[in-house]
């Protein structure tokens, strides 16, 4: 068995991309404790939790329990997988029910009768126990550094817009649309969502009407290492022009919300239906398409308009007056 600790921004969308990504993995989520997912799954989805952007860890869980007592208990009688040194942390949740204070200190002690050597300043195997509804206990396998997202942000690339999703949001909505090879993004600006899904691997297409940012969304993939990409200039609403022999897998994108000045002079919602037909009309049958509207746009209607399936759908408050939904269809 494995865990997963998401992110507490989102949630429910945190939890659809972990199960998203075990759907290509073979595995399942098993049971959910606040922030803290219990995984059915091996070794061979550890390439695919590696891509989560909404989570905090993943790990092995060794033990479970309805009483510091009974964890204690069952730590003494299991193998535990530790390399080196260890360190017991213990992660108290909001909704923790339990008194955990003094947890770790015991937890280390049954830890070190079976032999193995505490580090409490660099050991090489953390031991973190999780304080929810039940208590669990599990080794870290995969930190996702805070810091590795940080230097990607909108203002630490050469070509800078300031009008970009965070990297852990960008990375989440191409995990969603469950992509495995490629994926086209047709509202790509500076290209933040193309760096994310070029960072996994997967070949990356992008679109944009402006052509400052079909070159600066080049220069921005080049500088994170991305050569396997093909940009295009060109018009969201007619895809099938751009791409007259082409059906993608996946879609992930986050189209401009604002003035007529960044829609190209367009109406919003207009352009928002048009986008939405267009990008049916290069979807796979099965295919998958992660979008984010604002919120006083109606995209779960307009989206089955366009004969798509709604798989999901997320609220973000960004500030007071940015509202928006991200939006999960199958074709």
């Amino acid at each position: 068995m494995l865990y997963v600790e998401i992110l507490g921004n989102i949630p429910e969308m945190a939890r659809d991309e972990v199960r998203a990504m075990l759907e290509l993995a073979g595995g399942k989520i098993t049971g959910q404790d606040y922030l803290f997912l219990k995984i059915d799954a091996d070794e061979k989805a550890f390439p695919y939790l590696n891509r989560l952007g909404l989570a905090h860890e993943y790990g092995e869980l060794i033990v479970e329990a309805d009483s510091v007592e009974e964890l204690l208990e069952k730590a003494g009688k299991e193998e535990w997988p530790i390399r080196g040194t260890f360190k017991v942390e213990t992660e108290t949740m909001a909704n923790c029910r339990f008194d955990v204070l003094d947890l770790p200190r015991k937890l280390g002690a049954v830890i070190y009768a079976k032999g193995f050597k505490v580090n409490l300043s660099k050991p090489e195997t953390l031991v973190r126990v999780y304080c929810g509804e039940r208590l669990y206990a599990g080794i870290r396998l995969h930190f996702f550094d805070p810091k590795d997202f940080e230097k990607k942000k909108a203002h630490r690339r050469p070509f800078f817009r300031p009008i970009s999703l965070p990297p852990r949001l960008s990375r989440a909505l191409v995990n969603l649309t469950r992509a495995k090879a490629e994926i086209l993004d047709p509202f790509m600006g500076a290209g933040g969502i193309l760096i994310e899904a070029g960072l996994m691997g997967l070949k990356v297409y992008g679109v944009d009407i402006k052509p400052e940012m079909v070159r600066g969304a080049e220069i921005n993939l080049r500088h994170y290492g991305i050569n396997n990409y093909e940009l295009r200039l060109g018009d969201a609403t007619r895809l099938e022009e751009l791409f007259p022999d082409k059906k993608f897998e996946a879609i992930a994108t986050d189209p401009p919300y604002g003035t007529s000045a960044t829609l190209a002079g367009r109406k919003r919602d207009e352009l928002y239906r048009k986008a939405l037909e267009s990008m049916y009309n290069v979807l796979k049958e099965g295919g998958r398409l992660a979008i984010a509207f604002p919120a006083d746009f109606d995209g779960e209607t307009e989206g089955e308009r366009a004969g798509l399936r709604l798989l999901g759908k997320y609220y973000q408050r960004v500030h007071k007056s940015l509202e928006r939904y991200f939006y999960v269809f199958e074709k």
